[in-house]
């Protein structure tokens, strides 16, 4: 049996990564493709207990090393149990969020550096990577402008500060810049359906199966 394929959409606040990976579940379902859609931090039971202490509470709740701790012990656990076993499986597995937003938030937005995040990625994660990571670039105001408009319980980096912001939209197109053959930028400014098209010719033309 073929292994799955392994998509991830990337992008800060209000670029719209839920809809476009739940969009894509159905397009991809509708091409008779196995797919588990997915997302992080979370996916799995014990890193969804972990979101919780992420993405609730107060602006200041964890010192940077913690938090980037916290993220890849609940990746950890993601990997462990939902993604490995569905890719092993042969499904495809679309998810909001991966590695890449560790990399923007903690080491581009809280300062930790590429470096610190690196090694804490080799020893957790290894050499997997997805196969296509589609990041939504929106400018950080009309991202947050957005979340606003449905802001509740898991607001917490929603309302870090405007900088904060700006210097994990700069990660994530460094991010790009880096990885061209494994990473896409859409413009997440359009429609929905302007980007969902955009989305799905970029699986189309690197992954095949499934109509643009």
């Amino acid at each position: 049996m073929a292994r799955g394929k392994f998509i991830t959409l990337e992008g800060g606040e209000g670029a719209g990564k839920s809809t476009h990976a739940a969009l894509l579940g159905e397009g991809l379902r509708g091409a008779g493709i196995d797919v588990v859609v997915t997302r992080e931090p979370g996916g799995a039971p014990g890193a969804e207990d972990i979101r919780r202490l992420l993405v609730e509470g107060g602006v200041s709740r964890w010192e940077p090393v913690t938090e980037a701790l916290l993220h890849y012990a609940a990746r950890r656990e993601h990997l462990v149990h939902t993604i490995f076993p569905a890719l092993d499986a042969g499904r495809w597995v679309v998810c909001d969020r991966f590695a890449d937003s560790t990399m923007a938030y903690q080491g581009y937005g809280l300062e930790l550096g590429r470096d610190a995040i690196a090694r804490l990625h080799e020893w957790v994660v290894g050499d997997f990577a997805p196969d296509l990571t589609v990041i939504l670039d929106l400018p950080a105001d009309s991202g947050l402008e957005r979340a606003a408009a449905k802001a509740g319980r898991e607001d917490r980096y929603e309302r870090m500060e405007r900088d904060f912001h700006g210097r994990v939209r700069d990660g994530f197109l460094d991010i790009a810049r880096r990885a061209p053959e494994r990473c896409a930028v859409v413009d997440a400014a359009q429609s929905v359906e302007e980007v969902q098209k955009m989305i799905r010719t970029l699986v189309q033309k690197r992954l095949g199966g499934m109509a643009a």
